[in-house]
């Protein structure tokens, strides 16, 4: 049961992951960066005020895309991070508590950052060895990227030798195109009778996407360096741009040392005023905390780094008409009317559909077909209708369809939510096709060749019904179907490239099976807490065998609450769920999570508490430390508890962790202990 709130979040998560996937992998948005940031924004401030409603597909979770086919795959040496987004001054004062907060900082003592523009172009990590450029790679999905280092090595602003020998380094930056020669570049495919690009992100992006390098020699990219990963002894960020300076790389000068959060305020004004005159494009401000001490401190969340935040620019909009209300389906059953516009050019991208999330937002716009609306656009995403312009004497409410426009099954809203449902279940074609394409998604099994369209062909020809039918693609109950080759649009090429995907997809971490599952409000976040407390699929069966032991346990847990407990149990009780992942763990190797393994933890399947007011350490940090040392952070003691950290005032919990016998650890002694 959703809650309307819980609606609203799932269906800016499915829009924002339709035009992350548009952007990253295609090259080809819908819409511009403007109205992205729209409903990234609103998004976010969502699961801020109510995390427990983060769907399984939350986009917070992943950045970039997944690797091209045709490229190798390369592995970065610390994971490429898309950064958080601020849209105002408040966002900012916001984002410089959060970093007070996280030290244990009086808020009276300013921390120093760098402003430095946002270049927007495609990031690139550049890899050399013994002051040798040896590999170049492209962001891909944070983890792991595309291999372009020929093509790298036709840039002229990267050297291929820098004057540091002693050990491996890492340098980041952004790949970009002048405004003067994308124009001329367009210019050029124009003549040649070829597609023109967009914009100049996405001819930088499709420029080095070459497997030709010849062809990329012939475009004039740029590269602005921006960040450093290696062991050499650095103090601050600005440091580390000088130090990209001495090697010979090209850094940004419009940059700002600001010993107040306020400076940057001054900078980014600056800076918008001449943004225009910028002979290439930028789309916002990004602030660094200065002090790279402090920076490995905040370390990261799953998706951006906790030390740095990008101020964007403001959305653009445009005047156009309703022309209709259509309706979709999604996975998880709820309807979403869209709006079917009039197409516009909003800031170089022509739009044509807009998310109107639920009726009660139709209603609350008081939108009608033959509105004339304003559009917001922000980014890689469906854009936004803000508002309608016309006035109704008789304004007549919007309402979804009592049928499911799919499968005709009856759709339903309970009392004081948003959404409505359809009741189809699996018997509604559009959940389950939603199903099968998260569940070969990059974040869960990441199967190369299985996109939307394939999936789709699959379903209808009644080869993959559920998704262990991936890994017996050919036959099925002892029925075989004709060779997929010989069906339109597949050949054998394609065949054996998907046949060798599905193989490797065999052998899975757990957080990426748990993750790739759909259970309501479980992402890779909270998959990842599941596979860090229950290293293997046995273990997390046992532990939900008992509904009511089950949920107590759940909930201990940091980072899941009552309501997602409860929806994690009732997944594995359903009968037709329980099946179908029965059926799949059948014909694949479950591995315990990689991220884990990695590191010789010295405290891997500890449990500690923390409780009391932590004077030397934020609780946030000491959380994030523990989670590093190996330790399952809880939120109850029990006798299971291994260690309870107390600080001022710490209650109830030290008392029991007494009584129990738990290890009762002070702030110094926990310090010794990590």
């Amino acid at each position: 049961m959703m809650t309307e709130v819980q609606t609203k979040i799932q269906q800016l998560a499915d829009t924002l992951r339709h035009h992350d996937k548009l952007y990253y992998e295609n090259d080809a948005p819908e819409i511009s960066d403007a109205e992205y940031d729209v409903l990234r924004q609103e998004y976010r401030a969502l699961i801020k005020q109510y995390p427990q409603f983060i769907p399984d597909n939350d986009p917070e979770r992943n950045v970039g895309s997944a690797v091209v086919a045709g490229f190798k795959k390369v592995t970065h040496l610390k994971p490429m991070l898309s950064l958080d987004n601020a849209f105002d001054s408040d966002d900012i004062l916001s984002f410089d508590e959060r970093v007070h907060r996280f030290l244990n900082l009086d808020f009276s003592v300013p921390v120093e950052h760098v402003a430095e523009l946002k270049i927007d172009g495609l990031s690139c990590a550049v890899r050399y060895r013994k002051g040798k450029l040896v590999l170049a790679a492209t962001r891909g999905n944070g983890v792991e990227g595309e291999d372009v280092t020929d093509n790298v090595k036709t840039i002229a602003d990267i050297p291929h030798q820098i004057p540091f020998v002693d050990e491996e380094v890492e340098i980041r930056g952004e790949i970009y195109l002048t405004k003067a020669d994308f124009l001329k570049l367009n210019e050029d495919r124009k003549l040649a009778e070829e597609a023109m690009f967009a914009n100049p992100r996405n001819a930088a992006a499709g420029s080095l996407r070459q497997l030709d390098s010849s062809i990329t020699a012939q475009r004039p990219l740029r590269f602005f360096a921006y960040d450093l990963v290696s062991s050499v002894s650095l103090v601050t960020h600005e440091e580390t741009l000088k130090r990209l300076e001495s090697w010979g790389f090209s850094v940004n000068p419009d940059r700002k040392i600001c010993t107040h959060i306020r400076m940057g305020e001054l900078f980014y004004n600056d800076i918008a005023l001449r943004r225009a005159q910028l002979e290439y494009d930028i789309d916002g401000v990004v602030y660094k905390v200065n002090n790279l001490e402090l920076q490995r401190r905040l370390g990261y969340v799953s998706r951006s780094p906790r030390f740095a935040i990008a101020y964007k620019f403001k959305a653009e909009q445009a005047v156009t008409r309703l022309n209709d209300i259509t309706v979709q389906v999604g996975r998880t059953g709820i309807l979403t009317p869209v709006a079917e516009l009039e197409p516009i050019n909003v800031g170089g991208v022509l739009v044509s559909r807009a998310t109107l999330h639920n009726e009660d937002e139709v209603n609350r716009k008081r939108l009608q077909i033959g509105d004339q609306v304003v559009i917001q656009r922000a980014g890689d995403v469906i854009p936004q209708v803000v508002e309608s312009l016309t006035e109704h004497e008789h304004f007549i409410p919007y309402q979804l369809p009592s049928q499911c426009p799919v499968c005709q099954s009856e759709t339903h809203r309970v009392e004081g939510e948003a959404a409505r449902r359809c009741s189809g279940g699996f018997r509604c074609d559009a959940q389950v096709v939603g199903r099968l394409k998260h569940f070969v998604s990059k974040q869960a099994f990441d199967i190369e060749g299985l996109g939307d369209k394939n999936i789709e062909f699959l379903y209808a020809t009644q080869r993959v019904l559920i998704p262990s039918d991936i890994f017996t693609l050919q036959q099925r109950n002892g029925v075989e179907f004709p060779p997929l080759e010989k069906e339109e649009g597949w050949g054998a090429v394609s065949v054996k490239n998907l046949c060798a995907s599905i193989d490797s997809a065999r052998s899975i971490d757990l957080h990426r099976l748990i993750d790739s599952l759909g259970i309501p409000q479980v992402g890779e976040v909270t998959a990842k807490i599941l596979a860090r407390h229950y290293p293997t699929w046995d273990r997390f069966m046992e532990v939900l065998k008992i509904q009511d032991e089950a949920l107590k346990e759940l909930e201990s847990l940091d980072g899941i609450g009552p309501v997602m407990a409860q929806d994690i149990v009732a997944f594995f009780h359903t009968p037709a769920q329980r099946e179908w992942v029965q059926n799949l763990v059948a014909h694949i190797a479950i591995t315990a999570d990689r991220q884990s393994q990695a590191q010789n933890l010295p405290y891997v399947g500890k449990t500690i508490v923390f409780t009391g007011t932590l004077l030397k350490q934020g609780r946030q940090e000491a959380k994030a430390l523990a989670e590093r040392l190996g330790f399952k952070v809880v939120s109850s003691v029990s006798s299971k508890t291994d260690y309870v950290v107390v600080g001022e005032d710490p209650g109830s919990k030290a008392t029991k962790a007494k009584e129990l016998g738990v290890r009762v650890l002070s702030e110094d002694e926990w310090a010794l202990l990590g």
